[in-house]
């Protein structure tokens, strides 16, 4: 079979085409999926170009979408034909994550999903919500259900509440497309003054140019009349965290999901204190979570934003599509 391995050492450069050998029929609970679609989250970058360390010759990629070919004996939860797609910690079902969670994420700690077909667990996958492509279902395992933990797990939005998302990558526009959903107010920053019109004709009700305005922790307590947000979703890490604790109401919630802008940094802990904000960092989410959002995703209708597809074979030129920062919203790789 068609797949793409890490190279040693890794880096873009090294991100080759390979093969891998057929994984065989499923054995009891597994189930056997024809992939057809993946798309790219930074952890798979991190991944690909060695600032998480894998194993050489790793298949990466996190997201997979497919078609289910064969089920192994006592499969109950699918049927040869169904469309499902991959969940991001096979080995989190539902309740709080176990420590041995990280080991076994595909394209990290076991391979993933740059590759034909797979066999694994029917846990590691679940349904996909209806009317969906598997395009379009694969940008949901990390990049979807990280929005919706960020909302509606680890934070309540809803109708009324105040969200702040940052960029125009994956994570932020489910983020925006989730808050309006759930009736929530939604200012939205990037540096793109044209990504910033793509943002508000998704439904951002205030926009701020961070670039023009890097106090922009400063605006958005303007923007709220002094009150600022109830809940930020950040993607930046430590170089935009003390902006967003200035963007934040007394009380309010930092969901701490990314580091584009840093790993580490000097945090305002006073500021932390004085606020008695709830900054919680999150990884994710579980199987349960996965399927509360495809619920959610199905009430109100919601469509992935797709910018650009490459095919599996451009998997390196994908990377550099986004390490460019040229996307909006999900780029998706089709096997």
């Amino acid at each position: 079979m068609r797949c793409i391995r890490v190279g040693a050492p890794a880096g873009l450069e090294t991100l080759l085409p390979a093969t891998a050998e057929d994984p065989g029929q499923p054995r009891p609970g597994q189930i056997r999926v024809k992939l057809a679609a993946s798309s790219l989250n930074y952890h798979d970058f991190a991944v690909v170009t060695g600032m998480i360390p894998a194993a050489a010759g790793r298949i990466p990629m996190s997201d997979g979408a497919g078609t289910v070919e064969a089920v192994g004996p006592g499969v109950t939860q699918y049927k040869v034909g169904d469309l499902v797609v991959s969940t991001f910690f096979p080995e989190w079902i539902d309740g709080a994550p176990p420590a041995t969670a990280f080991r076994g994420v595909p394209g990290d700690g076991i391979d993933g999903y740059a590759v034909e077909a797979v066999v694994a667990s029917e846990l590691s996958f679940t349904r996909v919500p209806s009317g969906y492509t598997a395009a379009e279902a694969a940008t949901l395992t990390c990049a979807g259900l990280t929005a919706w933990r960020a909302l509606f797990v680890d934070d309540a939005v809803q109708p009324g509440s105040t969200v702040l998302i940052q960029g125009s990558g994956g994570v932020s526009v489910f983020a925006l497309q989730m808050a309006k959903a759930a009736g929530a107010h939604v200012i939205a920053t990037s540096s793109s003054d044209e990504k910033l019109g793509k943002l508000k004709a998704l439904g951002a009700d205030q926009l701020i140019n961070y670039k023009e305005t890097p106090a922009w922790g400063a605006k958005v307590l303007e923007l709220t009349g002094g009150a600022g947000v109830d809940c930020v979703v950040e993607i930046g890490g430590a170089g935009t965290l003390d902006q967003s604790m200035m963007a934040t109401r007394v009380g309010g919630h930092i969901a701490l999901i990314g580091v584009l802008a840093g790993f580490a940094g000097p945090v305002q802990t006073a500021l932390l204190m004085a606020k008695n904000l709830r900054v919680q960092g999150l990884t994710v989410g579980s199987r349960a979570q996965q399927m509360a959002m495809i619920r959610g995703i199905e009430a109100n209708g919601i469509k992935p934003i797709i910018s650009d597809h490459f095919p599996l074979d451009n998997l390196a030129d994908a990377f550099s599509h986004q390490a460019a920062n040229k996307h909006f919203g999900k780029i998706v790789v089709d096997i």
